[in-house]
């Protein structure tokens, strides 16, 4: 990916850093080729050079790009569980999968970890997004899921005869699983996504209570993708299956639903990051009526998110690390609505804006193994920057319209909102 060359000014807004720190007034930003050498308040900022590029934030506020920890490129319009795999070819999804990594990119979210893709199309999204032919966030890879037989991404019946191939490795065992990663390794993936663990989905044989593999496969995963140097996460709701992965040595957790103390207990001590990805779970049941989800659906995903909301409040309330993210791509919780996770965060969980806001950018950065990289607004990173006509910290709505954004930077270059054909930039190819 590019970075700019040259110098780039950005003053007149308020600075959050992305750290927890509380927002500098009257900031500055300072750019020079791709990555920043200021931030802080502007009285002391160093002098630029005459040429200099000059961004003004209009009184808004200057924060790091943000980053989605959940990102599903290949959903689209889903409205059953059997959408995911059979709904679209690959030529179709891989067009699709472009057009969803551009909007992110709108939406200001300058990164993002793949939560599950189609035909591991996001193995090639990344390169092409690496070599700038198509717009679209920096990008940690997890291609074709793993679950067990009989789990919840099992769908298609056995007298069907189509296979789960493109979305999913359907295991049985410890050598299948095994297999399954191996599969991954070949392929480039960055990230092994499993289901240990049902949903509110699927209420007659996976519901969120119900565990869909076992201790011993999730351990056979685990063993084989670090051996790879790979990562580990699951679809983790119920109680014991978020003891399972923890024991197993996962390095995250999705959603993390029903956590009782010796969970979070075994959470704390390795310090493993969850993202809770709630949102879903209220559009699915404000708006499950009119897609046609069955009440015991909507009354599953209603103890989800009590019970997901309680335990995202008790992981950061006792010192653990939450990522903002979640599961866009259904008809009834579109890609383009991303930020409305972290509006719910504040609104219904009771998370400050400020907290939201690191969770959303530094320790996003920090799942995706690159915190060093970006994720904060401080010298020597990446000048991935979102610049916003309002106040987040006064309304952290004002992150779900596009329409204020000033502009959203990767490497010191204008990507999206209001200055993006304003300001042509000079760029030079981001070293490796």
């Amino acid at each position: 990916m590019k970075l700019a060359t040259g110098t780039t000014l950005i003053t007149h807004g308020q600075l959050i850093d992305g750290t927890g720190l509380a927002a500098v007034p009257d900031a500055a930003l300072v750019i020079e080729n791709g990555r920043i050498r200021y931030a802080g308040p502007a009285a002391q900022a160093p002098a630029v050079p005459p040429d200099a590029q000059r961004l003004d934030a209009r009184g808004g506020t200057i924060l790091p790009g943000l980053v989605e920890a959940h990102f599903h490129a290949t959903y689209f319009n889903i409205a059953a569980l059997e959408d995911l795999d059979i709904k679209y070819p690959v030529e179709y999804v891989s067009l699709l999968a472009s057009v969803n990594s551009r909007l992110l990119v709108e939406c200001g979210y300058t990164a993002a970890r793949s939560g599950g893709c189609l035909f591991n199309v996001d193995v090639w999204l990344k390169k092409a997004i690496e070599e700038d032919l198509i717009p679209g966030p920096r990008l940690a890879t997890s291609g074709r899921e793993i679950c067990s037989a009989g789990g919840l991404m099992d769908w298609n019946p056995e007298f069907r005869k189509i296979g789960m191939e493109g979305l999913v490795f359907i295991i049985n065992g410890q050598e299948e699983a095994r297999r399954a990663v191996r599969s991954l390794v070949k392929d480039g993936i960055e990230w092994v996504k499993t289901y240990p663990t049902g949903d509110a989905a699927s209420p007659d044989l996976n519901d969120h209570h119900t565990l869909c593999m076992t201790f011993e496969e999730m351990h056979a995963v685990v063993a084989t993708a670090h051996n790879h140097k790979l990562k580990v996460t699951g679809h983790c709701r119920a109680t014991e299956g978020i003891k399972n992965a923890l024991r197993a040595g996962y390095d995250t957790l999705e959603h993390g639903t029903f956590m009782d103390d010796e969970a979070l207990d075994l959470l704390l001590a390795r310090d493993v990051p969850v993202v809770p990805a709630l949102y879903f779970e209220k559009a699915s049941i404000l708006r499950g009526p009119e897609f046609g989800l069955p009440q015991v659906v909507i009354d599953g995903h209603q103890e989800t998110l009590e019970g997901g909301a309680e335990s995202a409040r008790r992981i950061l309330r006792a010192g653990g690390r939450l990522g903002m993210g979640g599961d866009y791509g259904f008809g009834w919780n579109p890609h383009g609505d991303y930020a409305r996770e972290l509006t719910f965060f504040v609104k219904d969980v009771g998370l400050t804006p400020l907290e939201v806001i690191k969770c959303a950018t530094k320790t996003g950065a920090e799942i995706m193994g690159r915190g060093a990289e970006f994720g904060t607004l401080e010298a020597g990173k990446l000048a991935d920057v979102l610049v916003v006509d309002g106040n987040p910290l006064a309304d952290i709505a004002v992150l779900e319209d596009r329409a204020k954004f000033i502009a959203v930077m990767q490497g010191g270059v204008i990507k999206a909102g209001q200055l993006a054909k304003a300001f042509p930039t000079v760029v030079t190819k981001e070293k490796k």
